[in-house]
């Protein structure tokens, strides 16, 4: 069984920053893709971030690409997305989720968490 808990999200101003934890059980965690997805009021999921188990691999949605950065450690069994120059349309609920098998870096996915809500204030 694998479980994926999310913490580090919160209130935050335009322009802050915030840094999102993923922590995994399982051991699945060292041999899958890592993702950040999220969803905001009315709309639907969408692809955040990405990262191949080496870690030298990753994926970024345009809407935050030189803005947020996905990283992990597989000793710790934790993927993070450190998010920064925040602006109020990244409001949203961030799901952290893991691929049983390799596939597409966008998706699908397997195994996602509960969200943690991020919220951006102007």
């Amino acid at each position: 069984q694998v479980q994926l808990v999310e913490s580090g999200g919160g209130l935050v101003q335009a322009g802050g920053s915030l840094r999102l934890s993923c922590v995994a059980s399982g051991r699945i965690f060292s041999s899958s893709t890592m993702g950040w997805f999220r969803q905001a009021p009315g709309k639907e999921r969408e692809f955040v971030a990405a990262v191949r188990r080496s870690g030298a691999s990753t994926l970024y949605a345009d809407s935050v690409k030189g803005r947020f950065t996905i990283s992990r450690d597989n000793a710790k069994n934790t993927v993070y997305l450190q998010m920064n120059s925040l602006r109020p349309v990244d409001t949203a609920v961030y799901y952290c989720a893991a691929q049983k098998l390799i596939a597409s870096m966008q998706g699908p996915y397997d195994y996602w968490g509960q969200g943690t809500q991020v919220t951006v204030s102007s």
